[in-house]
């Protein structure tokens, strides 16, 4: 599978677009990542493990997405973004979405 943030892919033509591709995943972070997110707030630097667990939720929701896109008849997915937002007060929601094409190498 083909995976592109652009609408179009090089040497490669678009026979036909099969519609809207997306994996949704939704994560809860666990108190001790909490507390440990707090501790990391009072000194300041990187909260390594909400970076871990956003990166993991990521690659699940791309192959999500990529499991729609197989099942739609698809071999790529174009203009694909990611999109996130929170639900309540420790859950994360993470979406990967695309237009599912069909795509045939050119020449």
């Amino acid at each position: 599978m083909i995976i592109s943030t652009t609408e179009n892919l090089p040497n490669y033509e678009i026979t036909e677009v099969l519609g809207t591709t997306f994996g949704v995943v939704v994560r809860a972070r666990g108190i001790g990542g909490d507390i440990m997110a707090s501790l990391k707030g009072l000194v300041g630097g990187e909260v390594k493990q909400y970076t871990q667990m956003i990166e993991d939720a990521r690659k699940q929701a791309i192959d999500r997405m990529t499991q729609n896109a197989h099942a739609m008849g698809g071999n790529a997915i174009v203009m694909m973004r990611f999109d996130s937002g929170d639900i309540g007060n420790n859950m994360s929601e993470i979406v990967a979405y695309g237009t599912v094409v069909k795509a045939r190498p050119r020449g």
